[in-house]
């Protein structure tokens, strides 16, 4: 690393927001993506509400803190992964910088992290912002999906470790699918899901509303949230799971216990079957949501099929989970043997179209799970971060001064460098 302090690593989600330094194993700050502002009047477009003196411009808080102000109005800068408004933005990292990360811009490089199919203009703003308002020397906007996949050498030797590979990606808000060759996004095959965290809390706590009584009612969604974050995981079979609860009840079901916010006084919840049907949605959209259909693993399958035929058996062979929704106990064993079926079926179909001319070799299905997974593309930025090659291909402040904020369309990927 030579002479430069280690990169700031900062990973916007639309949920959380992940800060900490290159070379750590988790981020040292996980707060919600979420800014409170004072606002001058209702009406009128945004940049004539917040024309406001100069002193009031600092006036603003971020993450936990947001929530807990009065007299402000909370807005979430990032929606679905990608950034709405630039003015919070700039405010946003601002606060990231010197009042979490307690670091001073101009002496450290920066990795941010940017969605798939981020447009190229969004880009040239976050480089307009890193460059011109905190002087950074160098800015790196590395693809999430790339990250994940870094992240998940974590379990490999160094023999195995390659940037091809499919990244299920599953948050808060939104569920992707992105393929990977090379380092490079396959733009055109890249899928989203209208289902993850936020889904399943809702459907647990639906489940909850109709079998349970006592619970007060704001506080149904967060006790929700901490029986899916404790209980749940995922089952090989649903109806054998169904009938192992109903034949020993005692030994299956949990009790979760809360205060009432309001009273003080505690309550109890039964936790029986939502602790597999919760998650289940994954494999079973239809549970939850009438209008999409299409499990998970044939999701993966379709993306995967979709992709050039050269880089299908390595895609197979890579699927790398990412993502808080993803921790779930044996996700990453149900996924594998549902897409197994899946390709070993196809496989089958085709021998016995050809008479048994045509005997395909088989196809290698691995799903790979790590310890790392919930922030799994902030730790692929401080791997990357911390190693030699990414003050090579960082953005330097000289080439922003002499070519313009365009130079960050193009982010040459660290594997495929020459």
């Amino acid at each position: 690393m030579g002479d430069h302090l280690p990169a700031c690593v900062i990973d916007v989600g639309t949920g959380y927001t992940k800060l900490g330094f290159a070379g750590n194993k988790e981020p040292q700050f996980i707060i919600p993506s979420a800014i409170a502002i004072k606002e001058t009047a209702k009406v009128g477009d945004q940049s004539t509400r917040r024309m406001t003196k100069a002193v009031e411009d600092l006036d603003f808080f971020i993450g936990d803190e947001a929530f807990e102000a009065t007299g402000y109005s909370v807005k979430y800068p990032v929606r679905h992964g990608l950034v709405e408004d630039w003015d919070l933005m700039e405010r946003y990292i601002e606060q990231c910088i010197f009042k979490y990360l307690r670091a001073e811009p101009e002496d450290h490089h920066f990795l941010i992290t940017e969605p798939p199919l981020n447009t190229p203009e969004n880009r040239e703003y976050l480089a307009e912002i890193m460059f011109e308002s905190f002087n950074v020397p160098g800015l790196y906007i590395a693809v999430q999906a790339v990250l994940a996949l870094a992240a998940s050498w974590k379990s490999r030797t160094s023999a195995g470790r390659t940037f091809t590979g499919i990244v299920v990606d599953s948050g808060d808000g939104v569920t992707h699918i992105v393929p990977v060759a090379e380092g490079y996004v396959i733009g055109s095959c890249i899928k989203h899901i209208p289902i993850a965290g936020r889904n399943i809390t809702s459907f647990i706590q639906s489940l909850l509303r109709e079998r349970e009584v006592g619970i007060p009612p704001e506080q149904s969604l967060e006790t929700a949230k901490a029986i899916k974050e404790r209980y749940s995981y995922i089952c090989p079979d649903i109806a054998k799971e169904f009938a192992k609860y109903d034949s020993d009840p005692a030994k299956w079901m949990k009790k979760y216990t809360g205060i009432n916010a309001i009273t003080k006084n505690p309550f109890s919840v039964d936790v029986g079957y939502e602790r597999f049907l919760g998650p289940e949605i994954f494999f079973h959209p239809e549970f939850s949501n009438a209008d999409f259909t299409v499990p998970l693993n044939e999701m993966v399958d379709e993306v995967i099929q979709s992709c050039p035929i050269d880089v299908r058996r390595g895609l197979y062979g890579n699927i790398v989970l990412s993502g808080g929704s993803t921790m779930f106990r044996d996700f990453g064993r149900r996924l594998q043997r549902d897409i197994k079926r899946t390709v070993d079926a196809r496989l089958k179909l085709s021998t016995m179209l050809s008479e048994g001319r045509i005997t395909p070799k088989p196809i290698d299905v691995q799903v790979i799970s790590h310890n790392m997974q919930r922030y799994a593309v902030w730790f692929g930025g401080s791997m990357l971060g911390s190693t030699p090659e990414f003050y090579q291909v960082c953005h330097s402040k000289q080439a922003y001064m002499e070519y313009g904020p365009s130079i960050c369309r193009h982010n040459p990927v660290f594997g495929t460098m020459t």
